[in-house]
């Protein structure tokens, strides 16, 4: 049985909804905590890596209007985002196998230098397909990361002390979520958009310094040091490359509105779909309660709430005339309350409730995501995209971190590598799938055209493009709220509502 192939997981799901000992920061009911001597050095470490994703994160989506503008390139604006999604997918694959048979020390050293070396290409660029080459080589670095990190988790932190570093992560996005857009949109208004990229490898040195030598001493080498070196899997190293050739050719042939691109469509299809059975769980396109249900959930919550966001910035720049540090300190705040929802998850007794949480946290992204394009309507203020992506950060915060949670629940040891970057997969895979469906959608009512057909007023002259986007990605939010009823197998529902 092949590490992504459903484990007999009854017993595991079980297991994975009983209330787990106290979770929290500091002291916990299982003994020590996320920052005593024997974690201080990792958590530090491994939390600044995810702080500098996310101020990369921030940082350049506050950029990446400008840049798409200046670079003649608002039609291929979402090639930007999906480049990263697209060469991630196999990033996770590598980053999987090569973290289950060595450790993840590798993995995490060589995606941080690709991660630095891709911004450089971007923040170099003179066009715009060279530009979307760096994000390329950021997301293979990006994919990297953070399957090595999971494993990492998995490794090195005690079951009960998970739900805790989760948190912690997403508490790092909160400074960047609040100081990013900022010095992002300062930097590009005052220095250019460039800077924003060039500037941000620096900031790579510090969190290497601090989490290597600590993944070395807690997390390095397999998984089980006197069982033989695992040889690297060739079929699915196969297939991690064609998911990824598979989701650029549809990405391109949703941009391309032409009978011509009927023909990437149909290679990308016949790449995508076979890999896709052979890399997630079996049961995961239908949702199979259980492990499946937790990978699925994973890609449509991530997929449809980042396709909707990609557009944010570029919807308020163009639309209402917001300037670049405006559009994105309006999503700041976000920040915030993604660390609230993480935080609620993380706590002891929540725990028995993690499935409905799940199901409102999906509610509160469909919400968001349906309500944000109104400020196309210029007699809607536009601090109510604000407030809607509080509450659709909010959902979020609870629904990624539980899903992190579960999924280590229900993988042994020698699988987390595996299973790890099942969970990525289907987050990377929606992410690029929805944006290119979004793009198309965009492009073909006339969105390539928004930025050159702002009036005097800041309206754009395209505003169906964006409701194009936003309200489908609405009900594929509303769907993952049906998926995340499925968490549980029958038998463990069963066992809930039977007899004592």
């Amino acid at each position: 049985m092949s590490a992504l192939e459903p484990r007999d997981v009854d017993a595991d799901v079980v297991d994975a909804v009983a209330p787990p000992p106290a979770a929290v920061p500091s002291e916990t009911a299982g003994g020590g905590s996320v920052l005593d001597r024997g974690h201080r050095a990792l958590s530090i470490g491994i939390v600044s890596v995810v702080l500098l994703i996310a101020f990369e994160a921030t940082a350049v989506g506050t950029a990446m209007p400008v840049a798409a503008r200046e670079l003649d390139g608002v039609p291929l604006y979402a090639f930007a985002f999906s480049a990263y999604f697209t060469t991630s997918l196999f990033g996770m694959v590598l980053s999987g196998q090569w973290s289950d048979r060595s450790g993840p020390l590798g993995p995490l050293t060589v995606g941080m230098s690709c991660f630095a070396a891709g911004l450089l290409l971007s923040g170099t660029a003179g066009s715009m397909w060279l530009f979307i080459l760096g994000r390329a080589v950021q997301g293979l670095g990006g994919g990297l990361v953070i399957v090595a990190l999971y494993v990492v988790i998995s490794r090195a932190y005690e079951e009960h002390l998970r739900p805790a570093i989760m948190a912690a992560f997403a508490a790092s996005w909160v400074v960047p979520s609040v100081v990013g857009p900022l010095a992002s949109g300062t930097i590009t208004e005052q220095l250019g958009w460039r800077w924003v990229f060039v500037g941000i490898p620096a900031l790579v040195v510090f969190p290497l310094a601090l989490a290597l030598p600590a993944i070395r001493r807690t997390a390095s080498g397999p998984a089980d040091p006197d069982a033989p070196v695992v040889p690297w899997d060739r079929r699915r190293i196969r297939l991690a490359f064609a998911i990824s050739l598979g989701a650029a050719l549809l990405q391109y042939a949703g941009q391309e509105l032409r009978w011509l691109s009927l023909l990437p469509a149909a290679a990308g299809a016949a790449l995508l779909v076979p890999a896709v059975r052979g890399l997630l769980p079996r049961g995961t396109y239908r949702a199979a309660r259980g492990l499946p249900s937790v990978v699925l959930l994973r890609g449509v919550a991530a997929g449809s709430f980042i396709a909707a966001e990609s557009f944010v910035p570029l919807m308020l720049v163009t639309q209402r005339g917001l300037s670049p540090t405006l559009a994105g300190l309006s999503l700041a705040v976000g920040g915030l309350t993604w660390a609230l929802g993480s935080w609620v998850q993380s706590q002891p007794r929540t725990e028995p409730y993690r499935e409905r949480l799940v199901v409102l946290g999906m509610v509160l992204v469909a919400l968001a995501v349906a309500a944000a394009p109104s400020v196309l309507i210029q007699g809607v203020p536009v601090w109510v995209v604000a407030v809607a992506w509080a509450f659709g950060c909010f959902g979020m915060g609870m629904v990624i971190a539980s899903t992190s949670v579960l999924l280590l629940k229900l993988s042994a040891p020698e699988e987390a590598g595996a299973n790890s970057a099942a969970l990525q997969i289907s987050d990377g895979l929606s992410n690029v799938l929805l944006l290119a469906a979004g793009g198309a959608a965009f492009a073909a009512l006339g969105g390539g055209a928004v930025g050159h057909a702002v009036s005097e007023a800041g309206a754009g002259s395209h505003p169906a493009a964006f409701a194009a986007v936003f309200l489908p990605m609405a009900g594929v939010a509303a769907l993952g709220g049906w998926v995340a009823t499925r968490l549980r197998d029958r038998k463990a529902v069963a066992a809930e509502s039977g007899p004592a």
